[in-house]
């Protein structure tokens, strides 16, 4: 069952899951899967909203879009919305001034160094590094992917915790030889699974997106795709 009034398709600038290209149109991974997804449930048609991290979920408990982007899945998440089928398994890494490449190896020598850690609020990697020993206040909170580069380019954070795939992609739409990024160990935390998210009032369709994923996920196009992204295999 197709929900009434269009299919909301919420996403963030973070390439290369999703950003928004010259004129508008979304583009990036998640894009073109979430768009062959739908297609294939016979959905040519469907918005495309530019929000931040912090409004994902409550666009969708609200009724303001129908899915999103795909994120990690966790239990508190899980209360609020509903999942797809995992689309890919990624893990953390540190976006850090160049200099600080061998200092500042993953979240328990962050701790160790008592530097200071910028993430996006709400984001799964604040609590990863303040299980690593982090002090709570050495973490910085910011709204965006943009605002947290910033802080560390300019001195006000010494580390951004993300996925590192989001920072390469950041480093390859605006290269900038004065930052590195770092991998985190995996003892520091498993590659976890993100998936796309919906509104719990949109179940039926969820389950119809699913099936049409699960054609779609490991296929020649999608592998194909993924590489196009830069995503090495095994982490999708």
């Amino acid at each position: 069952m197709v929900p009434e009034g269009p299919i909301v398709f919420a996403y963030l600038d973070e390439p290369p899951f999703c950003w928004p290209a010259a004129g508008g149109a979304a583009q990036g991974c998640d894009v073109e899967l979430a768009s062959a997804a739908l297609q294939a449930l016979s959905i040519t048609e469907f918005e495309q909203r530019l929000t931040t991290f912090a409004e994902l979920l409550p666009g969708l408990a609200s009724g303001r879009w129908t899915l999103t982007t795909p994120l990690f899945v966790t239990a508190e998440r899980q209360k609020l919305v509903d999942f797809s089928r995992p689309v890919w398994a990624l893990a953390d890494g540190l976006l850090v001034r160049a200099a600080d490449r061998e200092r500042l190896s993953g979240y328990r020598a962050v701790a160790v160094a008592a530097a200071r850690l910028v993430v996006v609020g709400g984001q799964v990697q604040e609590q990863a590094g303040l299980a690593a020993g982090i002090a709570p206040e050495r973490v910085v909170r910011v709204a965006t992917q943009e605002e947290a580069v910033a802080a560390v380019r300019d001195g006000d954070a010494d580390a951004y915790a993300s996925v590192a795939m989001a920072h390469r992609g950041y480093l390859a739409r605006q290269p900038n030889d004065s930052l590195a990024v770092v991998t985190v160990a995996v003892d520091e935390g498993s590659p976890a699974a993100g998936a796309f998210a919906f509104g719990k009032q949109h179940a039926s369709f969820r389950e119809r997106f699913d099936r049409a994923l699960t054609d779609l996920i490991g296929s020649p196009w999608h592998r194909a795709m993924m590489a196009r992204h830069g995503f090495p295999a095994g982490e999708y």
